[in-house]
């Protein structure tokens, strides 16, 4: 597959400064992947194409405040540090901006009106112009205090709520993006959702800032997949082997649910069944997901799909066009350009089923 074949020009006035208010009262793009047909609804109506019996799957993860600011020492040079992923108990893997921000910077971080401060020091080059920094003491417990929530860098407006920027069930840190397609539910939907007999279970995926990273290589294949921490328990992988079993489908929340749940699936090949259940799809995992779905891949768990609307040259439109296929998406994009649908992070909605 080439680069160019996920290419798509939008106007930038398009692309979602804030979230709309109800979350729910976002609209939808429904995309029927057989007959090829588009709907456009609004995202509270998605309780229409639901039935009894059917698992969404969402990511509980929570984005954590990992924009931090301070200087170097003892130069006083401006410093910007990006949590991406925690390595051990005082280092991390980061993105830092300032000038010659070299292994054996020492750096102190603070934020106007908090006492407290924070040292680190570089201690390694990585990948693509990461560092690898070691605190002096864990960053988990300074983070409400000296960071600031980060936000996708076409978001060019702080969020007057923070809390706008997570879903409304996210439980367990560690996220440097929100997990966005989750942030069109309401409490309100999700109980009209569980009346109707729609189940809701949970993974984490700790979502990195490589997702929105262009892809850069020519030939998509070629393209090396970040790398992220995800769990899917032994109880949830259960419920949607359950759920498999009796005829229902799997709605994955997000393309981080499609990627946990489809690396559930690959850990569950060639694997005998359990005796409480005789046939299954997933089996549980906890560890690293490095999992690349482009055109061609097969899907063995997710039966159908909600999520937002994906910048050109992705690998998160790579991984729709896998499941619509390519054409479909296409011309579904091209559908709510025209319509006027406002796009990624914080804008609207699609239902892939």
């Amino acid at each position: 597959m080439k680069l160019s074949e996920l290419h798509y020009v939008l106007p930038p006035e398009l692309i979602a400064q804030e979230g709309v208010e109800p979350r729910d009262s976002s609209r939808l793009l429904v995309i029927h992947r057989q007959s090829g047909r588009l709907e456009h609804r609004l995202f509270t109506e998605i309780i229409e194409y639901l039935r009894p019996g059917d698992l969404l799957v969402a990511n509980e993860s929570r984005v954590i405040p990992a924009r931090l600011f301070g200087h170097k020492v003892p130069t006083g040079g401006k410093v910007e540090v990006l949590l991406l992923r925690q390595l051990d108990e005082t280092r991390w893997r980061c993105l830092v901006g300032g000038a010659r921000t070299h292994v054996g910077t020492r750096i102190c971080l603070h934020k106007a009106g908090a006492a407290t401060e924070l040292e680190a020091e570089i201690t390694a080059r990585m990948p693509r112009g990461e560092r690898e920094l070691r605190f002096s003491v864990p960053v988990e417990p300074y983070l409400e205090k000296l960071g600031i929530m980060p936000l996708p860098p076409y978001i060019h407006q702080e969020l007057a709520d923070p809390e706008r920027y997570q879903t409304i069930y996210s439980r367990t840190p560690g996220s440097a993006a929100a997990p966005t397609a989750g942030l069109h539910f309401t409490p309100e939907l999700l109980l009209a959702l569980r009346e109707r007999g729609v189940a809701l279970t949970f993974v984490t995926l700790h979502v990195g800032l490589d997702t929105f990273r262009p892809l850069t290589e020519e030939i998509v294949e070629e393209h090396q997949i970040h790398r992220e921490w995800m769990r899917l328990r032994p109880e949830v992988a259960a419920q949607i082997n359950q759920t498999k079993l009796a005829g229902g489908r799997v709605i994955a929340v997000g393309t981080t649910s499609v990627r946990a749940l489809e690396t559930a699936a690959c850990q569950g090949l060639g694997q005998a069944p359990t005796g409480s259940c005789p046939w299954r799809t997933v089996a549980p995992y906890e560890g690293f997901t490095e999992l690349y779905l482009i055109p061609g891949a097969r899907f063995r768990a997710v039966d159908a799909l909600i999520t937002n609307f994906h910048l050109p040259q992705s690998s998160l439109l790579a991984l729709v066009m896998a499941f619509a296929g390519r054409e479909l998406i296409r011309q579904a994009y091209a559908a709510a350009i025209r319509e006027r649908y406002r796009f990624y992070s914080l804008g609207d909605a699609c239902l892939m089923l």
